[in-house]
């Protein structure tokens, strides 16, 4: 009866990694806008006066909210408060692995096309400026790495009693790759260039 009721909650849809229920989910939108008949990719600058990575480039996204039926409606409705663009203009194309940088935080990465036409005014507090890339463009570049290193730091209450070695634990470093793009005065860094770097290679 165990072994019954256990294997059958096994083949239930399981979360996608263990610990996403508490995790901090986040939907991200991939715009592609043709410009002058060619395919572009559209970033946003994030607004100077925002509390968390002012000035920061980022595709339209931000955290699932309790309401949001799915990730996809996240993405969708994070683009429209964003963009100013009706959903109705939205065309999504499909849904790119998701990205967990930890068990606290995994990104829902969404490509679909938009009118630009439809782009009227974005929203100013959220938005600095919005830009494009082309798509061509973007095949031929060769980003650029650094590594960055980051070691654990176990805070003063730490039970080190618990284990073995004690304060002589070696915790293990990790290192972890930072991608940059340069287009002009813009650059591309951090989650946003993970996740774009990713795009390039799935349209190669």
């Amino acid at each position: 009866m165990f072994l019954d009721k256990l294997k059958n909650e096994l083949n239930q849809n399981q979360p996608l990694f263990i610990g996403e229920e508490t995790a901090l989910r986040s939907a991200i939108m991939i715009p592609l806008v043709q410009v002058n008949e060619e395919w572009h990719v559209l970033f946003e600058v994030r607004s100077l006066t925002m509390r968390n990575q002012p000035g920061d480039i980022s595709f339209p996204g931000g955290r699932i909210d309790p309401t949001d039926a799915s990730p996809l409606d996240a993405a969708i409705r994070e683009a429209h408060e964003e963009l100013g663009v009706d959903p109705i203009y939205i065309n999504v194309l499909g849904q790119m692995s998701a990205y967990i940088s930890s068990s606290s935080f995994v990104v829902h990465p969404f490509v679909a096309t938009i009118d630009d036409h439809q782009i009227h005014s974005f929203n100013k507090q959220e938005v600095e400026e919005i830009f494009t890339i082309p798509v061509e463009w973007l095949l031929n570049y060769q980003p650029y790495m650094h590594t960055v290193s980051i070691q654990p730091m176990p805070l003063t209450d730490f039970p080190y009693e618990k284990i073995v070695n004690g304060d002589k634990y070696q915790w293990r470093s990790r290192v972890i790759e930072e991608w940059f793009y340069d287009y002009g005065k813009y650059t591309i860094w951090g989650l946003t260039a993970r996740i774009l770097k990713h795009f390039i290679e799935t349209i190669k």
